[in-house]
């Protein structure tokens, strides 16, 4: 039998390391990078980040993890709502926040993605970011999931959601030798979950997880309501290469960047991604 696989208790034993995560190596850093490209691009305008503001451009943040985008939106001049699932998420991102002075723009609690606990219409943009919706199993659960980012977004307003893909993660069990006996499973459905670990595969397995396909996260985020205006493959062909490009230099990785805007919205190169990014219209 594996360790329990519930992402809620691996997120809380996981801790500082998924804020660690996104800087820890190129391949990374390139997920941040590309993911607050496109945040950039379309977010609504925001001032600079003032308590005086009487209209700010609020945020939503849901399964924001440890915050890193929390602070980087309250850097932007945003005020953020946060939540995760994980109470020691939040509690990182607290810490984080309160260490950069941001207390003023953004306020953090424990929640579910599945039963947000905001008004109808109330952001002008939410994001779902790193994976979110991958951790939720069942296909109805997250398409309950996906209504609540619509509810909760006004009309015409930029929602933001990324997740695993799946051809992405069938490379990394052939690249590292792991997950032998879950490929062709992992293929077929998706699904990593306990019991396909228990049944099919040896060792301990992460946090149960849905790996996505391009056209399955494009179907299902507009059976949600959500009108997708792009897809993104966040890493584009550096994916899995994180051992490979630890050791190269500023001026190669700069090429490397490049390399990946220039093609991280070919249709192949967001299905091969480790992480896909979709920008969404309510």
């Amino acid at each position: 039998m594996t360790d329990d696989m519930d992402p809620q208790r691996y997120y809380d034993e996981f801790g500082e390391g998924e804020w660690e995560r996104l800087d820890s190596n190129p391949v990374a850093r390139l997920e941040f990078e590309s993911t607050t490209d496109y945040l950039a691009e379309h977010l609504p305008e925001a001032d600079a980040p003032s308590a005086a503001d009487s209209d700010p451009v609020r945020v939503l943040d849901a399964g924001g993890g440890p915050g890193r985008y929390v602070c980087w939106l309250a850097e932007q001049g945003h005020r953020v709502e946060h939540c995760d699932l994980s109470s020691e998420q939040v509690s990182v991102a607290k810490e984080k926040v309160s260490k950069r002075n941001l207390e003023e723009f953004v306020t953090c609690q424990q929640a579910d993605v599945r039963d947000l606990p905001f008004d109808d219409d109330q952001f002008d943009a939410v994001c779902s970011l790193g994976g979110v919706l991958s951790h939720v199993i069942d296909p109805d659960e997250r398409q309950r999931a996906i209504r609540e980012l619509r509810r909760v977004t006004k009309p015409e307003a930029p929602v933001f959601v990324s997740v695993i893909g799946r051809l992405s993660s069938i490379r990394y069990g052939l690249k590292h030798e792991e997950r032998f006996g879950l490929l062709a499973h992992t293929a077929e459905t998706g699904d990593y979950t306990q019991e396909a670990v228990e049944e099919l595969a040896d060792g301990e397995g992460w946090a149960e997880c849905h790996f996505f396909r391009a056209d399955e996260f494009e179907s299902e985020l507009e059976a949600g309501g959500l009108a997708v205006e792009k897809l993104v493959g966040l890493e584009g062909p550096a994916s899995q290469l994180q051992e490979e490009l630890s050791g190269v230099d500023e001026e190669a990785m700069a090429d490397v960047r490049e390399m990946v805007r220039k093609l991280r919205e070919d249709r192949s190169v967001v299905d091969t991604s480790e992480h896909m990014l979709a920008v969404c219209r309510t």
